[in-house]
């Protein structure tokens, strides 16, 4: 008995110890099964949680530089970027030629695979094997696409995996215009560019649905190795031999006939140099500042804003071609530079901007340090620069005068006149006797005619007559009454003296052009506007150009100011009847030129009802001219106009009707052998009054008398 318990215990212990054997292979068997399904699940979520959403590409994950454009929309004048210069097109618009040129390159299964060619990594795989190095690729444009975007280039087992792992989502999550969408979009081209788009402007000058299948054949061409077949390196041949390399490929995928191949490999293609594609260049750098003060330069390198201008392109080319060629044939006068600004008076859109003769030319004399004895220094914008105005100042001042109840009929003595009221009134003492300067200004033709009224003297730019207008109507009246019209660089009354009228303050060519906007706007200051919109890469207007204008001064008063700059008979004494300011009868101009003292500055601004131009020519450190640049402005502003007024909407100025104020020296009557000063209140034309006990009057009087006497 004792012994079959025996043998039934042992019996009961072996089985025992084998049930907990198999359970123990049962176990080990679970959990390698669990590990086997899951540490790959582990690997594979790690490897692809973070493939982008589907919405990612088009959330500003691409980065996308900013575009600056003409009026229209189409010319694309400067673009903003960053490290990657891109801009994001649809598929519908890259050229088909140029999507199979790809495809019969990089990638000739890419309508068939799943994301990788199985054939053609076991190819690679054997050769890098039989190398024992990683140098056989083998990646298919989705796997390029990942790579490209998502990871490094470095071939080690982690990215090869993840690489992997990702494309295969990519493929699973997205049709397959899509992916050659992005691929299109992102690739680089060398430098700073990305996307077909960016190559396309940059290389081609043209957006990339312009393209040739030859264009399309270099862009495919460099996506191999961008910076070795870069246009403008040294191996351009081996570019020009790797597109017919794949325009080979085209022929063997059937995408183009071995004919078609003979005739696009010896085509010509025009290659652009960067430099070359950069239009408007002062304009575009004048927008760009304001851009960047609004939106940040590093939120324009990435957000996409398409920057529509006013800028019109056809008035640009040709007022670059005015200023080249103005500079150019003004070397006798010493002149090195110009600029010129036009703009519509109605809306206060600015059309064209020239900041230089040559934004891409070499300062002279070269090498200069810019800014210090540069008589041309290309990239600085002249037109919104500080500079003297000359006579082109005086039409402000004479409209003032005619504010204060002056009109176009009222006559002033142009005699030789000493405004140093401690000076002789002969116009004769270098300085007085408290050592202060003399200030008796001389006309231009050194010449002075007696008594004259103001239409005359403001259309023969007379000098005497000017500065007497300024005194009457007050150096701060003046100097507040321009800053309506847009002149924001004059300072304090005590930085000026009466020669202000001929030019001695200074301005920007730019705000001389806008406030001479109020007069061909009939008294109505618009304004000034330079964008007309600004679009986000999803269409969205966020900015728009504002219409509007102030009234600075009475519709009569501006219609006066017209009437005498366009007039050719009034200015013809001083100027002759077939000058440079005189463009055609059949077109209505309005013009006034200045120059300044010692020859350093030339201006002319003239304007239609609806277009107002103002040149400058000099140079840039100040350095004089000859004699002869007080007829270099006004060629330059001709041509101009001659060029571009056919252009245009022809419209006649509306004549002044002729005022009565009922004050008989106001309204026209000869002064007899007094000045004005013996019969008005300067201060309150209109009232009751005189300014006999004004400290100018002994000089008026006797610089009058002094006249009378030699005559």
């Amino acid at each position: 008995m004792l012994c079959c318990m025996s043998k039934k215990n042992t019996a009961l212990r072996v089985y025992k110890k084998r049930g907990v054997f198999w359970k123990t292979i049962f176990r080990l068997f679970l959990a390698s099964l669990f590990f086997a399904i899951f540490t790959p699940a582990m690997v594979f979520l790690y490897f692809i949680k973070d493939l982008p959403r589907p919405e990612s590409f088009t959330e500003g994950i691409i980065a996308q530089s900013t575009k600056i454009y003409d009026r229209t929309g189409e010319i694309m004048l400067y673009e903003i970027s960053g490290e990657e210069k891109r801009t994001l097109v649809p598929l519908g618009q890259i050229p088909l030629p140029l999507q199979q040129a790809l495809i019969a390159t990089e990638d000739k299964h890419f309508y068939e695979h799943v994301g990788f060619n199985f054939r053609s990594v076991v190819r690679a795989l054997l050769v890098d094997l039989k190398l024992q190095k990683s140098a056989q690729g083998a990646s298919t444009i989705s796997q390029q696409l990942i790579r490209t975007y998502f990871l490094t280039r470095h071939k080690t087992l982690k990215r090869k995996t993840r690489e992997l792992l990702l494309t295969l989502e990519l493929e699973r999550r997205y049709p397959k215009e899509k992916i050659l969408e992005w691929y299109l979009n992102i690739i680089p081209f060398g430098s700073n560019l990305y996307g077909v788009e960016a190559a396309s402007n940059a290389f081609f000058g043209k957006p990339v649905n312009e393209i040739s299948t030859p264009e399309a054949a270099i862009l495919v061409a460099l996506v191999k190795a961008p910076s070795f077949y870069s246009p403008y390196g040294d191996n351009l041949t081996a570019l020009l031999e790797r597109k017919t390399f794949v325009l080979q490929n085209m022929v063997e995928d059937g995408f183009i006939t071995e004919k078609e191949k003979q005739k696009f490999a010896v085509e010509e293609i025009t290659l652009h140099r960067a430099d070359t594609n950069f239009k408007a260049p002062h304009f575009v750098m004048f927008v760009k500042d304001y851009l960047e003060t609004k939106y940040t330069l590093q939120y324009l390198q990435r957000a996409g804003l398409k920057v529509i201008t006013t800028l019109d392109y056809a008035l640009q080319e040709k007022a670059e071609k005015a200023v080249k060629e103005g500079v150019v044939n003004a070397a006798y006068a010493k002149t090195n530079n110009g600029a010129l600004v036009a703009l519509s008076p109605k809306t206060g859109e600015l059309l064209a901007m020239v900041g230089s003769k040559d934004y891409f030319g070499t300062s002279t004399p070269k090498g200069c340090l810019p800014g210090k004895n540069c008589l041309f220094d290309p990239q600085v914008n002249v037109a919104i620069s500080k500079r003297q105005p000359g006579s082109s100042f005086k039409p402000f001042v004479y409209a003032l005068a005619f504010y204060n109840g002056f009109t176009p009929q009222t006559h002033v003595w142009d005699v030789n006149t000493e405004f140093n009221y401690n000076c002789p009134a002969t116009g004769l003492a270098e300085k007085d006797r408290h050592g202060t300067p003399c200030y008796h200004p001389q006309n231009y033709d050194g010449l002075f005619k007696g008594q004259i009224d103001l239409k005359s003297a403001l259309a023969q730019s007379r000098n005497l007559p000017a500065v007497k207008v300024l005194y009457l109507v007050g150096l701060k009246n003046a100097l507040d009454f321009v800053k309506k019209f847009g002149i924001t660089t004059l300072g304090e009354e005590k930085n000026y003296g009466l020669s202000l009228v001929l030019g001695g303050g200074e301005v920007k060519l730019l705000e001389m052009v806008l406030g001479y906007s109020v007069f061909a706007n009939e008294g109505i200051k618009p304004q000034l506007n330079f964008i007309k919109e600004i679009k986000d890469q999803n269409g969205k207007i966020i900015e728009k150009m504002q219409l509007g204008g102030v009234k600075i001064i009475p519709q009569k008063i501006a219609r006066e100011i017209n009437d005498i700059l366009a007039d050719n008979s009034a200015r013809a004494p001083m100027f002759g009847w077939n000058s440079s300011l005189f463009v055609g009868e059949e077109y209505a101009v309005a013009v006034k030129t200045g120059t300044t003292q010692e020859y350093r500055d030339a201006w002319t601004i003239g304007y239609t009802p609806n277009l107002v131009v103002g040149t400058w020519a000099g140079n840039n450190d100040n350095t004089s001219m000859t004699k002869a640049s007080s007829s270099i402005a006004a060629p330059m502003w001709k041509n101009f106009m001659l060029a571009v007024l056919p252009m245009m909407e022809r419209k006649k100025f509306t004549a002044p009707q002729q005022r009565k104020t009922g004050v008989a020296v106001l309204d026209g009557q000869f002064l007899g052998n007094h000045s004005i000063l013996y019969y008005l209140n300067k201060n309150n034309p209109l009232d009751p009054g005189n300014s006999r006990n004004d400290s100018q009057f002994s000089n008026w009087e006797g610089a009058i008398q002094n006249w009378l006497n030699w005559h």
